[in-house]
């Protein structure tokens, strides 16, 4: 019988390490898998992750990224780091492309702004103009609020891109509105930047909590891990771009410290 272990990759922030924490201990709780690890990071993934997951005793190890969306980190660090893992690894997609997203963002907003058609919602995406992950899960998720609640208007922005979030508040045609942060957890960005930007000391303007530690959350991930588990069983999963990403990683020369890697 194949013995499984799920590792939740994620930034060290406290936050993040927090809510990842939350969701390792949950579903260690619940039958997904027979393991579960958390592993973050500060500043070099490959480095700070190899002994941790070259220690997961397990045939197969589903590595799933505490991100929103596909990043620098996820595309290029994370998976050269699972190069480490002894056993298959099956590189899980991020959180945001779940449909249980969307629930725990209409939760937060809703919190605040009950939906109405004099009420809108935005969503506020980090974004970055090298890749276009950030935007459509935000678009996706964006599509699904409007499709299934009553918020007469629902926008997108971003911190680093068009539309940018500090030109949001005008933008706006009601009086009643929300912003959710599209991320995964509380963080320097969430805390000051993104409010600086919405100059929410102005008033008229709530501000949601990102994902965090929400049982939904947990929720997604469990079922990536069954996606993922169908797949591997049924005779090898399909060349998916996170499949690619792992067959292709290949250790770097160094570490960041002046160390064969290899």
């Amino acid at each position: 019988m194949t013995s499984e272990a799920l590792i939740l990759i994620g930034r060290g922030m406290t936050h993040a390490r927090n809510a990842i924490e939350t969701h390792a201990t949950r579903l260690e709780r619940s039958d997904a898998v027979e393991e579960v690890h958390a592993a973050t990071y500060e500043h070099e993934p490959i480095r700070e992750l190899r002994e941790q997951v070259a220690a997961i005793d397990a045939d197969r190890v589903y590595a799933m990224p505490a991100f929103v969306s596909h990043t620098h980190d996820t595309i290029e660090e994370l998976p050269r780091a699972l190069a480490a893992v002894p056993g298959e690894v099956q590189y899980c997609e991020p959180l945001g492309g779940s449909s249980a997203v969307t629930d725990v963002l209409i939760d937060r907003a809703t919190a605040l702004v009950p939906a109405a058609e004099d009420a809108s919602l935005v969503l506020v995406g980090f974004g970055s103009g090298s890749t276009p992950y950030q935007r459509r899960t935000a678009e996706y998720h964006a599509a699904r609020i409007e499709a299934h609640t009553a918020y007469g208007e629902v926008r997108t922005c971003y911190l680093l891109q068009n539309p940018a979030v500090e030109c949001v508040r005008y933008n706006v045609s009601n009086d009643r509105a929300v912003a959710v942060p599209l991320f995964f957890a509380r963080s320097e960005a969430t805390e000051k930047r993104i409010p600086a930007k919405l100059e929410l000391d102005r008033g008229g303007l709530a501000y949601a909590d990102p994902l965090g530690d929400h049982p939904r959350i947990t929720d997604a991930i469990r079922a990536e891990i069954e996606k993922r588990r169908v797949l591997a069983s049924g005779g090898g999963s399909p060349r998916s771009f996170e499949a690619r990403l792992t067959q292709q990683a290949r250790p770097v020369a160094t570490d960041g410290e002046g160390m064969n890697s290899q």
